[in-house]
């Protein structure tokens, strides 16, 4: 008889170990508060990574439908010093697969696929231990009993608090997101700037990237150390305040770096938080996390990759390895923490680096991952 399996949340982790499931004709109930796919914009875009996110998708049977939407050109990378001469300007070669990028709603929907989700499902909170199994409670007062339930729902899971009571923590670097349409045609200039990928400047203790992503458009980051209220006299909504606010932390930098400030919209508050570098819990029968319910890290690339192989990775061990269900989750746990733990450490120094009072720090950095 098949497990009774839940999945809270439907971003990359759980869609992924949904998708792998279903590939396995396993039958998975996928629980996700927003009432509809597009309920939200998706965010940005995504590096997927050989041996990590792009193994996760062959082995949901997608790698090819992956490599048919993703840019490898994405992976391009100009860094500029505040002044706005190029430091360094790495593009990837024709046949580069490293690290292609993918808008995170194209991947959404890749991985939706056939999958039947069922949206406006708004989980409060898991109750393991039951006389039925782990027991999930819904906001309009519903209960329904899972063999196992897993978290994917992300830094404020709800599910967390079934097996850990740690939360997580500001890092002192906070990041505001602002947007630029159609940059093609109506900033020529600023589209030469950042290329085909992203550019990259940073100063003392702040950073401004932009990113390119498909369709032209193109999403610009904000990094600097800041106490978590630091807008507390700010409306984030007023555009030309932000905007105006923002624009006096880079005061001196070059007029083209500023200029994506200058004729950005859609200001967004993101302050970068994470859990400890070691997180780990004593494993609870029935429940168990993904991603960013599991370990919150800095978002340098590797959060999404992790997330998605840990979904395909559990699942195809529920689908096709022998043995107790809570036996394949114990030792999935295992893996899970002592992968992910090594790259908390990693990415947790990359953010120090990267939004540091010595900008040079950054540079290096670029050059240990990316040798020019």
């Amino acid at each position: 008889m098949r497990h009774r399996i839940a999945v809270v949340g439907s971003g990359p982790a759980g869609l992924t170990f949904a998708r792998v499931l279903h590939r396995h004709g396993y039958p998975v109930a996928v629980l996700e508060r927003d009432p509809a796919p597009d309920a939200r914009p998706p965010g940005g875009t995504l590096d997927l990574r050989e041996g990590l996110g792009q193994l996760a998708l062959d082995k949901a049977g997608l790698l090819a439908e992956f490599q048919a939407l993703s840019r490898p050109e994405g992976q391009a990378m100009r860094i500029l010093d505040v002044d706005g001469t190029v430091l360094r300007d790495w593009r990837p070669r024709p046949d580069e697969q490293a690290n292609p990028e993918i808008d995170r709603g194209q991947l959404r929907d890749l991985l939706l696929g056939p999958l039947d989700v069922r949206w406006g499902q708004s989980v409060t909170q898991v109750v393991p231990g039951t006389r039925d199994g782990a027991l999930v409670h819904f906001a309009d007062g519903r209960q329904e009993a899972f063999d196992l339930v897993v978290g994917a729902d992300g830094a404020w899971s709800r599910i967390r608090p079934a097996v850990s009571s740690v939360t997580p923590h500001y890092t002192g670097v906070t990041s505001v997101e602002a947007s630029l349409d159609d940059i093609d045609t109506r900033h020529p200039d600023l589209a030469r700037l950042v290329g085909d990928g992203s550019v990259a400047v940073y100063g003392v203790n702040r950073a401004l990237v932009a990113q390119r992503n498909s369709g032209g458009h193109v999403k610009v980051y904000v990094q600097f150390r800041a106490p978590l209220d630091w807008h507390a006299n700010l409306d984030l909504a007023d555009a030309e305040a932000a905007r105006s606010s923002l624009l006096a932390l880079f005061d001196g930098w070059a007029a083209p770096v500023l200029d994506l400030l200058r004729r950005s919209t859609a200001f967004v508050h993101r302050p970068l938080y994470v859990l400890p570098v070691s997180h780990t819990w004593a494993h609870v029968f029935g429940v168990t996390l993904l991603g960013d319910a599991a370990h919150l890290m800095p978002p340098l690339g590797a959060g999404a990759n992790l997330a998605m192989l840990e979904g395909a990775e559990l699942a195809e061990s529920i689908a096709t390895g022998p043995g107790d269900l809570d036996e394949i989750v114990r030792a999935f746990e295992e893996r899970m923490w002592a992968r992910a733990g090594r790259w908390a450490k990693i990415t947790t120094a990359g953010l120090d680096r990267l939004v540091s009072p010595d900008p040079s720090e950054a540079l290096a950095l670029f050059d240990q991952v990316q040798p020019s």
